[in-house]
């Protein structure tokens, strides 16, 4: 591999080659786009294979263009993505990029091995700090665990950063409004920004908004992730391209996206899985500009994000009339928004994870199809059908 040509970050403002868009923080200037190393190109599939010379060129090009973040995690390619970060970025000065890793405690049995992780972790990545830490994904499942003394996390990483090994620390949440309070509650004066699911799509249907205000009442800033919601918003029916071509006719589908976010006064970093070198031009051209939506576009793109999740989600508005008259006590609103959830999105991971924080008898499975809920919900939900379907798709 041949050393690329490098720049310095904080060097960015007024660089005519880079004509990147750059947000302060702190006494840094942070590209707006940064670069994550979720969905990298892989070979043949094999998302534990990644092929190293598209990489490469990706990244070449991301710092020729003027990013200068680069995002990575212990899991992420079954482990790779680190190692292959850091041979990549490892060809430059290490004060011409930030670089951000996570502990990884969405796996509840690396809750005692954050030492080891930590130390594995620099190695993989060929570097002596991190520029920003992240406890990894905080959420209903591992929320006790993380604040939890007797594996004292926070301590360590307090101690890392007091040793220059950490410059900067937070979290990122896939968690509800209530367990990132409770997280901030317990550690909010440590944390210097949040990485949070955060799109157009989800600024209602995932509460992004009151967890955008949560934040902002403790001064942190916010960091997305999923600003294209794993690609689902990077095309749209013809129908909903043509109402928003109609107000902005040079404005690609994915580009609206970020143009929602940079609407946002509380956004900082963008963090985008690009998988191909074609996503990430596209990407570049859109954050060489900054173009935030009026009042109206915003209402159109939001109009056209209620409209997705309409034919699909069940219409609760979580009255809880239904509560009383569920003999097994279920937490029926709760369940059927993670239902929505699981059936918009196909599948995922966010449903099962914050499933598996509540005991067997209080799962969609624990229904027992009595209907007694169903003869007080204003909306006519069929609620005993939605938790048995519920209960097929989780086991399936």
């Amino acid at each position: 591999m041949e050393n690329p040509k490098t720049h310095k970050p904080g060097n960015e403002e007024g660089n005519e080659e880079t004509c990147m868009i750059y947000k302060d923080f702190q006494d840094l200037k942070l590209s707006a786009l940064g670069l994550g190393a979720m969905r990298l190109p892989v070979v043949d599939g094999d998302d534990a294979r990644i092929d190293e010379a598209a990489a490469e060129k990706m990244v070449d090009y991301a710092m020729e263009r003027g990013i200068n973040y680069f995002d990575t995690a212990w899991g992420y390619h079954s482990g790779q993505s680190e190692l292959v970060m850091g041979k990549l970025l490892s060809r430059y000065p290490r004060d011409s990029f930030f670089l951000a890793d996570k502990f990884p405690g969405y796996d509840l049995s690396n809750m005692d091995k954050v030492e080891e992780i930590f130390e594995a972790q620099l190695k993989k990545c060929r570097v002596g700090y991190f520029d920003f830490y992240l406890f990894h994904n905080v959420c209903e499942m591992n929320i006790d665990a993380y604040l939890d003394g007797q594996y004292g996390i926070l301590d360590y990483l307090v101690r890392q950063k007091e040793a220059g090994r950490i410059r900067h620390l937070g979290f990122s949440a896939h968690g509800s409004r209530g367990v990132m309070k409770r997280f901030l509650e317990a550690c909010g004066d440590r944390m210097e920004f949040c990485q949070i699911q955060l799109n157009y799509l989800d600024w209602t249907f995932q509460d992004a908004k009151a967890k955008v205000g949560l934040l902002d009442e403790y001064g942190i800033p916010v960091w997305v992730m999923e600003p294209l919601r794993g690609g689902r918003l990077a095309s749209l029916s013809a129908e909903d391209a043509a109402k928003l071509r109609a107000l902005r006719p040079g404005e690609g589908v994915p580009a609206w996206a970020f143009r929602f976010l940079q609407s946002l006064p509380h956004v900082t970093v963008v963090l985008s899985g690009m998988s191909n070198f074609e996503q990430l031009a596209e990407n570049l051209g859109t954050f060489e500009t900054e173009k935030p939506l009026d009042d109206r576009e915003k209402e159109a793109l939001l109009t056209v994000a209620d409209g997705m999740v309409r034919k699909i989600a069940l219409p609760c508005t979580a009255c809880r009339y239904c509560t009383s008259h569920c003999p097994q006590g279920l937490d029926i609103p709760s369940l059927l928004a993670l239902y929505n959830e699981h059936c918009f999105t196909e599948g995922g991971f966010l449903a099962p994870m914050a499933l598996s924080a509540l005991p067997g008898d209080k799962r969609p499975s624990a229904c027992l199809g009595c209907r007694g809920c169903e003869a007080v919900c204003p909306q006519q939900i069929k609620i005993s059908e939605a938790m048995a379907d519920f209960a097929a798709k989780l086991n399936a």
